[in-house]
């Protein structure tokens, strides 16, 4: 069964969904949100300047970025946490500014941030809708219709390719990727239309970080504008179509994954002239530091351009 069949089925009987009711999802490739010159001051303090990008329905736009490059400044303005300063801020063809983030989700935009905001002895059926409850009966006889909740629960996770054994057990028995792609199939099911997701593979491993690149991919092939938020290119380039890089507040670039290849963005992310003026520093002063010799090597394969060895770089695939 659907999950509008579902829902008609609810209201039907009596019974009350909280679902988002944002506007509908547009036609792939069709511009959701595009900011041009955007920017943020507190005071005297430049926190974000001229920063310019387009997150399009089924496309996934990675910022990147070390800590305190502005990441977080930038999806706190998409989220509706804090107004821009300067700069435009377009959804749906309108110019916006956000007062809060009741705003950003009426409009279908849904930020999926590191801590999760779980309640970790709570079942996952619980969790996935904390805050939207749905009830039936009226009145004084008004209760939590459960049985609905769960089903609910269980065919939005499959629809995302996520098979728990039971929604009811703890969420704070899953593991980090588990409950990542729990946050992911929730904020999908209430209405999302973009998906800001903040470092989602920050702190986890190998394995799991592919699980969740998983899902990453799945809300895109949905049709979903995806900003994905991470300081990792290796995780962002197999699903990522889109590149905006951040240092020190302000914009180094917006690059389809046409134009750039792997070897590429890292360099720019790891800024390879000051990689390489350290490795040098640092072989001066420490000649038989172990730290020195690495250095010297990661610089090399990060400067090192592909297909200089005789053979040709292997052809990117999506994911």
């Amino acid at each position: 069964m659907s999950t509008e069949q579902v829902q008609d089925e609810t209201l039907q009987s009596g019974q009350t969904a909280e679902t988002s009711g944002g506007p509908p999802l547009p036609p792939p490739g069709t511009a959701i949100i595009e900011v041009t010159d955007i920017g943020k001051t507190y005071g005297s303090v430049i926190a974000l300047r001229d920063v310019t990008t387009t997150v399009k329905a089924g496309e996934v736009t990675c910022v990147l970025g070390d800590n305190g490059a502005g990441k977080s400044t930038f999806i706190k303005i998409l989220a509706g946490a804090h107004a821009h300063t300067s700069g435009d801020f377009v959804v749906d063809g309108e110019k916006r500014s956000f007062s809060s983030p009741r705003e950003a989700l009426a409009l279908g935009i849904a930020t999926v941030y590191q801590d999760l905001a779980v309640v970790p002895l709570m079942p996952v059926w619980r969790n996935f809708f904390l805050g939207s409850e749905m009830t039936k009966g009226w009145g004084p006889l008004k209760r939590l219709d459960i049985a609905r909740m769960k089903s609910i629960t269980k065919s939005e996770l499959a629809a995302m390719g996520i098979d728990l054994r039971d929604v009811d057990q703890p969420i704070g028995t899953l593991s980090g990727g588990e409950r990542q792609c729990v946050a992911i199939a929730r904020a999908v099911y209430f209405g999302a239309r973009v998906l800001i997701l903040d470092e989602p593979t920050a702190a986890l491993g190998v394995r799991q970080s592919g699980v969740v690149l998983k899902y990453v991919a799945k809300a895109r092939d949905r049709g979903l504008g995806v900003i994905f938020i991470s300081h990792n290119p290796h995780h962002a380039y197999p699903v990522g179509d889109r590149f905006m890089l951040l240092r020190r507040g302000r914009s180094m670039g917006n690059f389809p994954k046409a134009e750039m290849t792997l070897e590429e963005l890292v360099q720019m992310m790891a800024g390879g002239s000051e990689l390489e003026a350290l490795s040098h520093e640092l072989a001066r002063e420490m000649p038989d530091s172990d730290l020195a010799k690495n250095l010297e090597t990661d610089v090399a394969e990060t400067l090192r351009v592909p297909g200089d060895d005789g053979v040709p770089p292997a052809e990117e695939t999506r994911a």
